[in-house]
């Protein structure tokens, strides 16, 4: 599983290895519009217990072509990994380009994941594998993004999973996504730590202060706070 950003504030003075990861952000058409599919890690699992995330993981050697093509690798990750943790069955030509994730230096664990746009339409019943992954849920991006702050509903999410569910939180059913979504370029985000009290502000490209981590320089805002488990994104460019 790697669909996150960075899985916990520990950092390491060693520069990390970066891992080869895909994630699928699963939407269908429910009763009130678009939903997406969110699945627990079990809280026993060491890597981000007990968070909320999308199906996804690292890219195995299998998952490779004979030419070694990393995107061509990454669509068969994502298909493979929602197969073993959603028991969800889709194809490369449902995969939508979303966005690219590189986890910052200086996290414990990190990644460049590739973010697909996947649409369920065949009645497919999710089935966990109970092992890794024990729980899932379908929902509504903004609904999605309110229990993650509330703490009683214990929704935690981690910024790629926010940010992703923000980026499809307008669209009103699974046909506007797939315009959306397919009709522009994958966002690619390189987020560049700052520690600030009580949490981390997550940098991306186009914010003021992305170049130089000034998180107080005057212009655009594209960054996401991690204050106390709480998340706030703010895109004013």
């Amino acid at each position: 599983m790697a669909d996150q950003d960075t899985p916990a504030i520990e950092t390491s003075a060693a520069v990390e290895p970066v891992h080869p990861a895909a994630t699928i952000v699963l939407v269908r058409d429910g009763a009130e519009g678009l939903e997406a599919l969110l699945v627990q890690r079990a809280k026993a699992v060491k890597h981000m217990g007990g968070m909320w995330v999308f199906p996804g993981g690292k890219v195995d050697e299998a998952d490779y072509p004979e030419d070694r093509d990393e995107y061509q690798a990454a669509v068969n990750a994502a298909i493979r990994e929602t197969r073993e943790e959603a028991g969800l069955e889709v194809t490369s030509d449902q995969l939508v380009y979303l966005s690219h994730w590189t986890t910052p230096v200086g996290a414990r664990k990190r990644f460049a994941t590739w973010f697909f746009l996947t649409i369920l339409e065949d009645g497919q019943e999710v089935q966990v594998d109970g092992g890794e992954i024990a729980n899932h849920r379908w929902l509504r991006p903004r609904l999605a993004l309110a229990e993650s702050a509330d703490k009683a509903e214990q929704l935690r999410l981690m910024p790629p999973t926010y940010v992703s569910l923000s980026d499809i939180a307008d669209c009103v059913d699974c046909a506007e996504a797939r315009t959306t979504i397919g009709g522009r370029d994958a966002f690619i985000y390189a987020p560049r730590m700052v520690f600030v009290d009580d949490g981390i502000c997550f940098l991306y490209a186009g914010d003021a202060g992305y170049t130089t981590e000034d998180i107080d320089a005057a212009g655009p805002r594209h960054r996401c706070y991690m204050i106390d488990d709480q998340l706030d994104y703010i895109r004013e460019l």
